[in-house]
């Protein structure tokens, strides 16, 4: 489905109810949709919830032509904190499923990235491009030359999963400096399967489309795979710096930043 892009607007959430939006929209998509355990609390608001929400800044796909519940006037959400905020308030959300230690002791602006969700009825549009436009924007602003975030394949199982995440380990793992690597608990080794029994194309069809996204802009992944039960997801750890993007992305960032 496209998106009339003159229709939607990409801005920081400026207030509680921009917020709760932003939480309506996750609870739409996380927790109707891709099950997730939510508290009773949380399903009698129908908001996605946790004690990160007041630490994060709120990036917003909002759709100006709504004109119903405005909790539902938001289609497109990402929520950012940077390193400087992290280590002033509760540290970064990612932290409990990857040792993010060498991220944390960067001498450079960090930005984690999650909670990444558009609603059904504008995928496949301009939804996501727009936002990327906003987060580019922050990017800028904030000086920020790092980027990560968990990033979810449906279900828990590891065993279907094992062509995309033998895959990615192979091709795409993140340089030493940046390699972060999942927490023992829940962690599943990536590297399944021999290179010589990985099959490209089953394994990039099976890769879900904001992964491959990130790859295509020169991303990498930390090594390990961690299980979330309360989402219903298999994560993997994303990163991206900037001075190693592509040169497209690093062409969108230049524009942005020109008076």
């Amino acid at each position: 489905m496209t998106t009339d892009a003159a229709r939607f607007v990409v801005r920081l959430a400026q207030s509680e109810q921009d917020v709760a939006a932003a939480q309506r929209l996750r609870y739409r998509v996380f927790v109707e949709e891709m099950g997730a355990t939510a508290s009773p609390e949380e399903h009698a608001a129908r908001r996605e919830m946790d004690r990160f929400d007041p630490w994060f800044d709120h990036l917003l796909l909002v759709d100006t032509a709504h004109d119903g519940d405005p909790l539902e006037a938001v289609v497109g959400v990402y929520r950012l904190m940077r390193g400087s905020v992290a280590r002033q308030g509760p540290g970064f959300y990612g932290a409990a499923e990857y040792d993010l230690s060498k991220l944390e002791n960067l001498p450079r602006e960090t930005l984690e990235l999650g909670r990444s969700c558009i609603a059904p009825e504008v995928r496949g549009g301009l939804g996501l491009h727009q936002l990327w436009n906003g987060l580019a924007e922050y990017v800028i602003r904030h000086d920020v030359q790092v980027m990560f975030g968990v990033a979810s394949f449906h279900g828990t199982d590891p065993a279907p999963l094992a062509q995309p995440l033998s895959y990615l380990h192979a091709n795409h793992l993140a340089p030493e400096d940046l390699r972060v690597v999942a927490r023992p608990d829940n962690r599943v080794d990536m590297a399944a399967l021999p290179p010589e029994r990985i099959e490209r194309r089953a394994a990039l069809q099976a890769i879900p489309p904001l992964i491959k996204a990130y790859l295509r802009l020169g991303g990498f992944v930390g090594e390990g795979a961690y299980i979330d039960h309360d989402f219903n997801t298999l994560d993997v750890c994303l990163i991206m710096d900037t001075d190693r993007m592509t040169g497209k992305y690093r062409a969108l960032y230049e524009r942005r930043a020109q008076p």
